[in-house]
């Protein structure tokens, strides 16, 4: 019987109280459950370090940090199981890449600055992925609206 092998995106959230600026411990460690699952990596980097919407584990900023692994889709269950007891992992999220969108993105994440994904319009085949969505026109005519913070 043959396993699916999978490319999955994967983004954590790391404590930048303990990278320091340093994130190779934190990516070696990372890297580590990744190799003890038999996944193999393909891109790893820090993606963006900001200034968190809520706090997450009483942190208020964290350190993005972007991956593309392959591996075997039964093995993700016990990556996931790890990364819930490094501490030095606030959250982390795994989707896994349709194959026909796998040179594309790995491709865009090799990029320096993050591109906004719909800037692709065909990938190699041909066939259109990413298209802007038009816009109708808004319903209700704007305007003859009443205010209600002005005084009358």
């Amino acid at each position: 019987m043959a396993v699916n092998v999978n490319v999955y995106e994967c983004m954590f959230l790391l404590d930048t109280n303990k990278v320091a600026g340093n994130t190779t411990e934190l990516s070696n460690q990372i890297h580590a459950i990744l190799e003890k699952h038999k996944a193999e990596v393909l891109i790893s980097r820090p993606w963006d370090d900001r200034k968190l919407a809520y706090s997450v584990k009483g942190q208020k900023k964290a350190l993005y940090y972007l991956l593309y692994i392959k591996v075997e889709g039964p093995n993700l269950a016990a990556i996931e199981h790890d990364c819930l007891l490094n501490e030095n992992i606030l959250r982390f999220l795994f989707l896994k890449i349709d194959p026909k969108l796998v040179d594309v993105m790995v491709s865009l994440a090799r990029e320096d600055r993050p591109v906004a994904l719909q800037t692709v319009q065909q990938d190699p085949t041909g066939e259109d992925y990413f298209q802007e969505e038009e816009r109708s026109p808004r319903r209700g005519g704007g305007g003859g609206g009443r205010r209600y913070d002005s005084k009358d």
